[in-house]
């Protein structure tokens, strides 16, 4: 059996597994992250996956491979985590300080919405002549696009869809990007403010809407309806054969995607209509991220994954 080891870093926590050659979870450890500093963020890393080896009685020379995915802007060439707004690192050499502390020469890094969508796609079915995107909403909102069975990556910075201005009901005085608008946080302010309450927080506001308060529907609208400009944008510049949301905020309440669709039934033309029906929820849930970073530790194993040629 061949094992791959696969870290998501987050601003809040790091998720760590151990997978076999089948894409399968064998261990799963969380860590706190500790954004404070760029070292005392990298300790936490390598924590994560110190556990992980721990827990699953495997020794670092057993693994075959290691994926990391970060937020942000990433040189996968160099192994550099290059700007991430919710963590300490600026041109961070993470590849090479993980290879020297644990001797382990097979280390890739990517951005981990890429490492998602790359787990998405494999377990999606779709063919190499498909149009792929992943879209995840969560603490921000960003999208990986994958054509052809090959990423499309622009200059390094695509699928930043939560930079794209959308319109807001609820200011007057500016534009609001779709991250200002749709992402968990908006939706913990956006509630803070409709119903007054400092303490409210994106979870809470959510079991309030799922009990039917008076008002949460009218919050949880405005967040579909920026949703909805958002991936209409999608839909026409793409028309992709499957759209797969993902992140916290949908996978905890997938019916936000059904709220989402029914606001682009008022945009969508005939020749569009289609695309409703190939948007569908993740798969894998909160673990695409860090299986994808996993499959692509080992995806230059022989007789293994070796057909799926991701670039």
């Amino acid at each position: 059996m061949k094992y791959g080891l696969g870290v998501d870093v987050g601003g809040t926590k790091i998720a760590a597994v151990i997978i076999n050659q089948h894409g399968e979870i064998i261990e799963r450890v969380e860590v706190l992250s500790n954004p404070s500093d760029k070292e005392k963020m990298f300790k936490q890393v390598t924590k994560s996956i110190e556990s992980v080896l721990v827990n699953s009685n495997l020794e670092i020379s057993m693994i075959e491979g290691m994926g990391i995915g970060v937020p942000g802007k990433v040189d996968r060439e160099n192994g550099i985590a290059v700007y991430q707004n919710n963590l300490p690192w600026s041109n961070f050499p993470i590849v090479e300080k993980l290879r020297t502390h644990f001797s382990i020469k097979n280390i890739v890094i990517d951005n981990d919405v890429y490492m998602a969508a790359f787990a998405e796609w494999m377990v999606s079915n779709a063919t190499k002549k498909e149009t792929f995107v992943y879209v995840t909403v969560s603490t921000g909102i960003s999208c990986s696009i994958i054509q052809e069975g090959s990423f499309l990556r622009g200059t390094g910075f695509a699928g930043e869809i939560g930079l794209l201005p959308v319109l807001s009901k609820s200011s007057a005085t500016r534009l609001h990007n779709l991250e200002e608008s749709a992402s968990g946080p908006a939706i913990q302010k956006l509630a803070k403010n409709y119903f007054e309450c400092p303490n409210m927080t994106t979870e809470k506001f959510f079991l309030e809407y799922e009990k039917n308060k008076p008002g949460a529907s009218v919050v949880l609208d405005e967040v579909a309806e920026s949703l909805a400009h958002g991936i209409y944008s999608i839909v026409c510049l793409l028309d992709p054969h499957k759209v797969i949301f993902g992140g916290g905020v949908m996978n905890n309440h997938p019916y936000l995607l059904d709220l989402v669709k029914s606001k682009m039934e008022h945009y969508v033309i005939d020749e569009q209509k289609h695309a409703l029906l190939r948007m569908q929820t993740s798969k894998l849930k909160g673990d695409s991220g860090v299986v994808g970073a996993g499959l692509k530790g080992m995806e230059s194993l022989p007789n293994n994954f070796k057909e799926v040629g991701l670039t």
